[in-house]
């Protein structure tokens, strides 16, 4: 469609934003670090629009670009399927033990020892943030016969009446709920809003999911709830220090975060590395959505309608 790709294994940060020079736009993804003094490189080598492929943009400094002209647009919407099934997967999987028994089968013991779950059917679940992906985790979890809870700070009245939801406050939803479902962005206002208060208000030996943003949990509060025995199970796609170690293959070599290494030591604990999005079908609507974007760069036209940041 006329566009010149240049692709790097690295991330973007101001160190490496030399890389862009002679480039319109620059493409990027959730870990890369694109603050202000990686703007001001990025716009003096003549960049003048940053193509965030996915919906999440916490990781750029938007006043930022706006000052120095460069223009940033954004994913916002693409199949909240891939997301929604991922969580209800990571639930069922770590419920039913479905990874340890996998696990060991493959070493030929077919013991049932440890692999009790519960039924999902008849439980409480509190979906925190009811956006295209948290109705969809709603109307998924609806299908196994659940109560559904929600919180969110634009409730969606008409939708919530359909599926049988009831929104409430926070603290009402994780003393009620047996299984909390994360589904908002990183904001100022939901950064950890997991954290030692909310932990102890949830309801003991419940299960909580993020497939959000990693910084919407307090880590060292989560370990410390999970060395107590507070909660059932945790299952995580995300992690509030993930850049520089998910997308990237450690094998072989110690891994140098130690809250990571300690949440992995927990039986009770599944992490995958933030791969929910990991569709087809998704990635085919980034693609879509980024594309159409940089052409319109090249003819000056319009953004994508909802785009724009």
């Amino acid at each position: 469609m006329g566009i010149e790709w240049r692709f790097h294994e690295f991330r973007l940060s101001n160190e490496t934003a030399a890389s862009a020079k002679g480039a319109t736009a620059v493409c990027v993804f959730v870990n890369d670090q694109v603050d202000a003094a990686c703007l001001r490189t990025l716009a003096s080598q003549g960049v003048r629009l940053i193509a965030l492929r996915c919906s999440g943009f916490n990781n750029v400094d938007l006043r930022a670009a706006h000052e120095v002209g460069i223009a940033v647009v954004r994913v916002p919407a693409y199949s909240p399927y891939a997301v929604a099934e991922h969580a209800v997967a990571l639930l069922l999987t770590l419920n039913r033990q479905i990874h340890r028994a996998y696990n060991r089968v493959r070493d030929l013991n077919f013991s049932l020892s440890g692999l009790v779950g519960f039924d999902v059917r008849g439980k409480t679940v509190g979906i925190v943030g009811t956006g295209k992906i948290g109705q969809v985790t709603a109307e998924l979890f609806r299908g196994f016969g659940v109560k559904l809870l929600g919180q969110d700070p634009y409730p969606k009245r008409d939708w919530a009446s359909e599926v049988g939801l009831e929104y409430m406050e926070l603290d009402d939803l994780l003393e009620r709920s047996d299984i909390v479902s994360l589904h908002l962005p990183l904001t100022p206002e939901s950064r950890y809003l997991i954290n030692e208060r909310t932990l102890a208000r949830m309801k003991p030996g419940a299960y909580l999911i993020n497939t959000s943003r990693g910084k919407l949990i307090e880590t060292t509060a989560l370990i410390a709830a999970l060395k107590a025995g507070r909660l059932g199970g945790v299952a995580l796609d995300v992690y509030e220090e993930e850049e520089g170690i998910f997308f990237e293959d450690h094998s072989g070599k110690p891994l140098q975060d130690d809250e990571l290494s300690r949440l992995l030591t927990f039986p009770n604990v599944l992490i995958t590395a933030h791969q929910a999005f990991l569709t087809r079908e998704a990635l085919a609507q980034i693609a879509s959505s980024t594309i159409q974007n940089l052409v319109r760069l090249q003819k000056g036209e319009p953004w994508l309608e909802g785009t724009e940041l």
